[in-house]
């Protein structure tokens, strides 16, 4: 029997798994607490291993009906979904302002405007990809991209809504069934999530969702040898864990694990916009994977940046992610605030100066102030390690060299913004090893272009082609295009 909704500022959510095109309650029940104002949202459903049995029984039993189908007759149920998605905007933006601490601003303008179009665009782009033909001297060839069974997608808590649809639009389109496993910490745009699939009329099996924590729930699910393809987004040590249980059953994984990007400035660069740029890496209280946090600046203008992004940073308004005056929420957890505020205070201890910030923000309980740091060595724990927080370092430069060598000296390679003249800062960018780098910008992105990184920042790409390399099962039919005579010299 399915459990009561939970009523989160005036939203009705399911906190049961969806299974098989019904909601499932669980004995076992976590809390959830709003990281705005701590207050208990309410008891979440958790997985347990007879839930994540019956996930991927349903989802193996729907794979051939689903897998069957054309890209063209599925495209209509991701078109609906991504309808329905759009039926419940101000659902979803209540729901992970409240449960995941972002900006409402940014879920209504951004997110869920983003989170339809990953769903419409893959199921588009799914058409391009049947029977692609290649032709030799020899034969012709017929590329096929075929569904690879069942799907697992692990998202984090940062942006929920975003990342879940970014993996599920080109997974589905692709034919594949799919077991969503939510952030234990905002699992509710998650749930939410699938009463638009419902309402769409995926058939039951297609799509699940199956809450819990990772160590339980999702390394149950990653481990099964049924699963055929595991897409994470999140930490190094859980991304190693995941990889060593799906690696004793060779299924590939995608992982997208988060950076220490660097930010350069370089001497000739448009100082007050790189510091306006330089502000935006406090977004979503710097709980952003793709964000510059390490700031590389030419010591000839080090003293007019930081002078012009302190301005700015003053200027910051930190609060309820609800208002729409605000631009730096909460963090997600006490824990992660626990975090963040340790890898300052001992950065602190060893010499590091505060430029800025550096303390809980009197708002609230999980607000830490926006902070800059410097006086850092390249070896310094904070400038090595992510810490997913509003802490940002600055370090100087003296030539594009040692820029390099700095952008270039950490074991993470995601992303990166450089600064400068357009055609100097395009030669520096060409030298600094990641998945991507802005020139100029930061966050534009299109969904037809690679996304990941290199290192410790993941393996594999998401976007455009890339997403359904991973997804499918990639086939060559061939044909000769004369009697073909058997040899044993043939290769």
């Amino acid at each position: 029997m399915a459990s009561q909704p939970l009523q989160v500022a005036g939203v009705a959510v399911s906190p049961d798994h969806y299974i098989d095109g019904q909601r499932v309650a669980s004995a076992s029940r976590f809390a959830l607490h709003s990281p705005i104002d701590q207050r208990l949202l309410g008891e979440v459903a958790e997985g347990e291993p007879a839930h994540v049995e019956a996930a991927i029984a349903a989802a193996e039993r729907a794979f051939p009906a689903w897998a069957a189908l054309t890209a063209a007759e599925r495209q209509p149920y991701l078109d609906r979904f991504a309808d329905e998605i759009g039926r419940r905007a101000e659902a979803f933006c209540l729901l992970e302002s409240n449960d995941a601490g972002v900006l409402l601003s940014r879920m209504q303008h951004g997110v869920v405007p983003r989170a339809m179009q990953n769903i419409r665009w893959f199921a588009a782009h799914a058409l391009g990809l049947q029977d692609r033909p290649i032709d030799t001297e020899q034969a012709h060839h017929r590329v096929r991209h075929d569904p690879a069974g069942v799907v697992v997608v692990i998202t984090p808590w940062n942006a929920p809504l975003m990342l879940s649809t970014w993996k599920l639009g080109p997974a589905l389109a692709a034919g594949n069934t799919c077991i969503l496993k939510p952030p234990e910490w905002a699992p509710l745009t998650c749930s939410l999530l699938a009463d638009a699939a419902h309402a769409a009329g995926l058939p039951p099996g297609v799509f699940n969702v199956v809450q819990g924590a990772g160590a339980t729930t999702g390394a149950q699910l990653v481990a099964d040898p049924r699963i055929a393809r595991v897409s994470f987004t999140g930490s190094v040590p859980t991304a190693k864990r995941i990889a060593q249980a799906a690696g004793a059953n060779l299924v590939p994984c995608s992982l997208e694990l988060g950076g220490k990007s660097p930010f350069i400035v370089l001497e000739d660069a448009d100082i007050d916009a790189a510091a306006a740029t330089g502000a935006l890496m406090y977004r979503n209280a710097g709980q952003v994977c793709l964000a510059g946090t390490r700031f590389l600046v030419h010591q000839r203008v080090g003293d007019r940046f930081v002078a012009a992004m302190r301005a700015t940073v003053e200027r910051l308004q930190v609060g309820d992610p609800r208002e729409p005056s605000t631009e730096v929420g909460p963090i997600i957890h006490p824990r992660q605030v626990e975090r963040v505020l340790g890898y300052i205070d001992r950065a602190v201890a060893g010499g590091a100066q505060l430029l800025w910030g550096g303390k809980p923000h009197p708002f609230g309980a999980q607000y830490v102030q926006p902070t800059m740091l410097t006086g850092l060595q390249q070896s310094d724990e904070i400038v090595q390690n992510e810490v997913f927080g509003p802490v940002l370092t600055l370090q100087t430069f003296a030539g594009d060299d040692e820029a390099v060598a700095l952008a270039n000296g950490t074991d993470y390679g995601l992303g990166g913004v450089c600064y400068g003249e357009t055609t100097h800062a395009t030669a520096v960018a060409d030298r600094v090893r990641t998945g991507f780098i802005w020139i100029n910008s930061f966050g534009i992105r299109d969904l037809a272009a690679p996304f990941g990184g290199i290192k410790r920042s993941g393996i594999g790409r998401e976007g455009g082609d890339w997403s359904f390399e991973f997804f499918c099962d990639v086939k060559d039919v061939v044909v000769p295009k004369k009697p073909f005579t058997p040899s044993f010299s043939h290769r």
